[in-house]
């Protein structure tokens, strides 16, 4: 089975898992059926799942990319903390999603400044999450007659802190040329599963299986490198504190501990990029210092918001606030999440 099968036999594992035997694979004319009724204020089961057509792929300077389309649909934009959503119009032919990672160690990469060209023409494409793919970049595009068509894929560079073996990496600009063929009618074939009764429930799809394409999983929680702290959640995201100490300290940090935060979705534990955090640490119910949370992508922690601290304070309780929610847009089912984030408190278990 070549990769292209692969991809469309596979993106719909978990919705069919979810949707059980109802309906049969439906039409374009019904791919966007209403919002379901009730929407919490959470992750929820969307009204519906789709597949997605492998469109290629290319290196260029330290970066892999992906590129995949699918039907076009509506999704949210941020402004800040409230989102505005996007709805499909009539000249929208399909839904073009971008994923660069790192080829030696599957990383996928937020905040590169990912924009794409298509046939010379310059395309708006957001950096988004969705629940079968995690963290990509996105945009529905009129993509007109059937034919072959090139797309420059292209990074600006990461300006986040990089440590380890990531410090001297992905801070240069590269692009990429991936020519594809389009159809209307290999759009058409992809596969769309209504979800019907269970749209609007807690929870969430279960992620592509993409083959060689990574996706954006943060890594589990006995995978962290360090002691482990703790865990708290906030706007349904979920956060894990973890402590780096003596040679467990990042490379490029100059400290003699290193406080990390791990923040995912619940459910696919897919990493929640883009946010400002700030904290505090405190003993006895003293603060003994206040910390600022410094975006940072490593190879062991992965995407990450990390602290460095002073060895000398002693404290039993961290303090988290989010100053700044995830700055990314959303598919549905994660819309109306990850948006009223309150403070959180982790007493320290080690």
């Amino acid at each position: 089975m070549n990769r292209r099968t692969f991809l469309r036999a596979s993106a719909l594992t978990g919705a069919a898992s979810l949707a059980g035997c109802t309906g049969l694979f439906e039409s374009q004319s019904v791919r966007e059926p209403p919002l379901a009724d009730f929407r919490p204020n959470a992750v929820y089961l969307p009204t519906h799942a789709e597949g997605m057509e492998m469109a290629g792929m290319g290196k260029g300077g330290d970066y892999q990319f992906g590129l995949m389309y699918s039907y076009p649909h509506r999704f949210w934009n941020m402004n800040e903390r409230a989102t505005q959503k996007t709805s499909v119009t009539a000249e929208d032919t399909v839904h073009l999603m971008a994923v660069v990672w790192d080829p030696e160690t599957g990383t996928v990469l937020p905040e590169t400044g990912l924009s794409v060209e298509l046939d010379g023409e310059e395309e708006v494409i957001y950096p988004m999450l969705s629940q079968q793919m995690g963290f990509h970049y996105g945009d529905n595009m009129p993509l007109g007659e059937d034919g072959t068509y090139t797309a420059t894929v292209s990074v600006g560079g990461m300006n986040i802190r990089r440590t380890g073996a990531f410090a001297e990496k992905f801070g240069d600009p590269a692009s990429t040329d991936i020519e594809f063929e389009f159809s209307q009618e290999t759009l058409e074939a992809l596969p769309y599963r209504l979800l019907e009764d269970e749209a609007g429930n807690k929870g969430a799809l279960e992620p592509m299986q993409m083959g060689m394409m990574p996706s954006a999983t943060a890594p589990a929680k006995d995978a962290l490198p360090g002691a482990f702290i703790g865990e708290a959640t906030s706007g349904d995201a979920l956060f894990y504190a973890t402590l780096l100490s003596g040679g467990d300290v990042p490379a490029g940090i100059d400290a003699e501990s290193y406080l990390a935060l791990s923040a995912r979705t619940p459910y696919n534990q897919m990493v929640l990029p883009s946010m400002g955090l700030s904290g505090s640490l405190a003993s006895g119910g003293e603060i003994v210092s206040e910390l600022t949370f410094v975006r940072t992508l490593d190879p062991d922690l992965n995407y990450h918001y990390g602290a460095a601290l002073d060895g000398a304070a002693s404290w039993d309780e961290l303090s988290i606030t989010v100053d700044i929610v995830p700055q990314v847009a959303r598919h549905e089912g994660y819309e109306t999440a990850f948006l009223d984030m309150e403070p959180m408190t982790i007493q320290r278990s080690s």
